[in-house]
């Protein structure tokens, strides 16, 4: 039973697409904005493989000069305060609140890991309005090793005060979901748009369509109430 449900945060609580119109401003198309994030989970995984650490903003504002570079943009330094600014106030996706209250009211313990640091992480959380519904916000920064190595699940555990296997992480990535598997987590995979697991790792016990239909799947899994 995982008592203890921890959140991944960038765009399985939140919502980036809030970031498109600065993208679009900036690169003359909306879509640069998911090549961006791409290049920023690569460049963390590069960070993470090869034991060079760089914290998650440093790889955002590199990987936004990548992105500028492949497409032959000049950056102004308030194109990088703005994306910069705009993740720390990301909104939460519309079923957030709902479905996290569903889980607390069910007596479950919430926190969030995140690859961000603890600062933006705890700004996130808050500015989005989701703070007083976790016990902690925790990020991967605190032991240099990003999602999805394991030390930031394990030291989530730790932070929670529970053996590994009796926590659950939450993410909408098919490799945050690998991660903690393989550390010892069990794990809810929520399919927002143009997410789908890998086929080459083991499928977690619970997956829903949104964060509704996962927060429905926990507390039947770890307490037997059934939705209402």
């Amino acid at each position: 039973m995982a008592r203890v449900i921890v959140f991944d945060v960038n765009e399985t609580l939140l919502d980036l697409g809030a970031l498109d119109p600065e993208f679009a401003r900036i690169f003359g198309d909306a879509a640069a904005r998911q090549a961006w994030f791409q290049q920023v989970l690569q460049s963390a995984f590069v960070s993470t493989i090869t034991g060079a650490y760089a914290d998650f903003g440093a790889i955002g504002m590199g990987a936004l000069d990548m992105l500028a570079a492949r497409r032959g943009i000049s950056l102004a330094d308030d194109d990088r305060e703005a994306v910069r600014v705009g993740m720390r106030t990301l909104p939460s996706h519309p079923d957030a609140r709902e479905a996290l209250m569903r889980l607390r009211e069910s007596g479950l313990r919430l926190a969030t890991l995140t690859n961000s640091t603890a600062q933006v992480g705890e700004a996130q959380i808050t500015n989005a309005g989701l703070r007083d519904l976790f016990e902690q916000t925790l990020s991967a920064d605190t032991v240099r090793r990003l999602k999805p190595a394991p030390e930031p699940y394990r030291m989530a555990a730790e932070k929670m005060g529970v053996p590994i296997g009796d926590m659950r992480l939450v993410a909408a990535h098919a490799w945050d979901i690998a991660g903690a598997l393989r550390a010892g987590c069990t794990a809810a995979f929520v399919g927002r748009p143009g997410q789908v697991l890998d086929p080459l790792v083991e499928r977690p016990d619970i997956v829903g369509a949104d964060l509704r239909e996962v927060a429905d799947q926990i507390v039947m899994a770890e307490t037997g109430q059934r939705a209402t």
